[in-house]
């Protein structure tokens, strides 16, 4: 079984081939190294695989046809995981999530349609809820992005009910809610706050500290993806089930690593969701998954390996 996985150098990306590997896929790994964060740490991530011979690295842009198509050439499943993230960055230039998570999501498609693919497994966001109707939120809430990227996710999710309806591809589409664990991305608040605990250095919030999240550990949502090969269409949220507040989460990691940081206060910024909390119930049903790491467990995970 022959599988793609655009932006497999990435945080859930290369976690996803980590595990298509021990379950011995051959695994095609399309990354273009964006420097949005360090690249090296991104060569970091799949330095384990290059001597496997169930592996290959292409470089390159998921809106670069011809390259995508060879990319995908024989392969029976697409995880699309390459994307522009960040709701601040986008609130900057919304340019760019466009042209990668939206054109870039329906250039896959596209290829994924002409090679035959049996399935694509999309990666969206739990941005595509932005304004809260009601919590938690199910997939048939409201979706009212307040971000670029969130609207581009949006986008992309349309653009795969689109490609099923019309051309019979099976899509599916799993709503991430705010991954975590080893090899996140710098510029997530877990990886910050955690990375300021172990130095004893002041935790900085954005805003008063009331704003939620649903955290979800990365092995929890790797395992959603293979379940996604086999089962389910649409939209599926995938999240940790509970939601804790950004105070919270940094008292949490300041216990977590007896750390005596103290907690700093700035201005909120522009874009973010004030809450998310995920209702599982439909991926429990029709995907057999549920999340299975706790919050706490979860940044112990973490710090143990930011200690590493």
């Amino acid at each position: 079984m022959k599988v793609l996985v655009t932006g497999g150098a990435g945080f859930i990306g290369s976690h996803i081939l980590t595990r298509l590997l021990a379950d011995n896929y051959e695994v095609v790994c399309l990354d273009n190294f964006d420097p949005y964060y360090d690249p090296l740490t991104k060569r970091k991530n799949i330095e384990p695989f290059l001597s496997s011979s169930y592996f290959s690295l292409i470089e390159g842009d998921i809106n670069d046809p011809s390259l995508l198509m060879s990319a995908m050439e024989g392969c029976d499943y697409v995880f699309h995981e390459a994307a522009q993230a960040g709701v601040r960055i986008s609130v900057e230039d919304p340019m760019k999530p466009h042209m990668v998570n939206a054109s870039g999501t329906l250039a896959v498609l596209e290829a994924a349609v002409k090679c035959g693919v049996k399935k694509v497994v999309n990666a969206s966001s739990s941005s595509v809820y932005g304004t809260v109707r009601y919590l938690p939120f199910d997939e048939d809430h409201p979706t009212i992005p307040v971000s670029p990227y969130g609207v581009s996710k949006l986008a992309a999710e349309h653009y795969c009910r689109v490609f099923s309806e019309l051309y019979g591809l099976n899509t599916i589409s799993l709503r991430y809610f705010t991954v975590y664990g080893p090899r996140m991305r710098p510029d997530l608040a877990i990886s910050i706050f955690t990375r300021a605990a172990l130095d004893n250095k002041p935790i900085q919030i954005f805003g008063d500290g009331t704003k939620t999240r649903d955290f979800t550990y990365i092995d929890d949502v790797v395992d959603a993806n293979i379940r996604a090969i086999k089962k389910g269409s649409g939209v599926y949220n995938i999240g940790g089930g509970h939601h804790i507040s950004i105070l919270d989460l940094a008292h949490e990691i300041i216990n977590v690593n007896d750390s005596s940081s103290a907690i700093e206060y700035y201005p909120p910024v522009k874009g973010d969701a004030e809450h998310t909390y995920a209702e599982t119930k439909k991926a429990q049903c029709e995907l057999g998954w549920k999340a299975n790491t706790s919050i706490y467990d979860g940044l112990k995970k973490y710090a143990s390996w930011v200690r590493e």
